[in-house]
Order: C-alpha cells, then sequence, then structure tokens
C-alpha cells in the first residue's frame, strides 16, 4: 500500500512539538498535539478552540478527519465538537481543534498534550447532485435517528 504523503508547515509556536504520529502500527489516526503557550482550562459544559501549529498540505482527492481520542472522552468527558471535522485538501490553514469538556470537572490542555487525532480518508472527487421528483424505496425508507432500537 502506497502510503499518502501530507506535507506539514510547522508555525512558531509549533517548535519543539512532535507531528502528527500514529501511536500503533495499525491505528487509524494520528495523534495531534496541543501548540498552547501556557496552560489553557476547559471549564465543564464550555469549549475551546486549540490551536496545534500545524498547517497541512493535503493531496486532492482527500480529507483529514479530525477525531476525539477515545482516552480523554472516557477518562474526562472531553471530546472533540463538530466529529468529525474535515480539513479539506484545499485548506492552507492553521489547523485548530474544537475541545468540548462534557465532564463535570474543569479540563487542563497542556502544551504538547495530545488532543485529537488526524484520519486521513478519500473523498468522491466527481460529485453531481441532480434534483429529482421521485427516488427509489428502500426496506429502512425514512427511519433514522435510532430507528432500529437500542437492543437486538
Amino acid at each position: 500500500m502506497t502510503p499518502i504523503s501530507i506535507l506539514v508547515k510547522r508555525l512558531p509556536h509549533a517548535t519543539g512539538l512532535p507531528l502528527p504520529a500514529r501511536m500503533t502500527l495499525h491505528a487509524s489516526g494520528a495523534d495531534v498535539t496541543a501548540a498552547v503557550e501556557e496552560q489553557l482550562i476547559i471549564p465543564p459544559l464550555r469549549r475551546a478552540l486549540i490551536p496545534t501549529g500545524l498547517v497541512l498540505e493535503i493531496p486532492p482527492g482527500y480529507e483529514v478527519q479530525v477525531r476525539p481520542r477515545s482516552g480523554l472522552a472516557a477518562k474526562h468527558g472531553v471530546t472533540v465538537l463538530n466529529t468529525p471535522g474535515t480539513i479539506d485538501a484545499d485548506y492552507r490553514g492553521e489547523v485548530k481543534v474544537i475541545l468540548v469538556n462534557l465532564g463535570s470537572e474543569p479540563f487542563a490542555v497542556n502544551r504538547g498534550d495530545r488532543i485529537a487525532q488526524l484520519v486521513p480518508a478519500a473523498v468522491a472527487a466527481n460529485i453531481d447532485f441532480k434534483e429529482s421528483d421521485e427516488v427509489s424505496e428502500t426496506k429502512r425508507g425514512e427511519g433514522g435517528f435510532g430507528h432500529t432500537g437500542i437492543t437486538s
């Protein structure tokens, strides 16, 4: 499998921080760190925009999805708002992560903390939305928002 090359420009406030990296051989996401200058506290039920200090050049035909880290969610109730966030191939601004604290205690974000994971994904290159008076029927139909229930 040929690797996808994503160029990464490090901004001055990310000096000394690692580039996004997969923590295990088969991890689908690469952890990205906080490029905060000083500790930032996110109170319960509040959100914060956390800088990474990185600009990505993503190849055409791909996006990078910003996803939560399961440990932060399970242990602290901290997750990524707007999940998955999308970084488009033509975006050249700093990657920032919207963290939300759904926990009951303030959450501290420190410089270099792994705050989210970046997952490259292929996107459909040719999309053509066409208006129609009719669409085909399926067994599911209009069922959504938990229509299959909780138990099997």
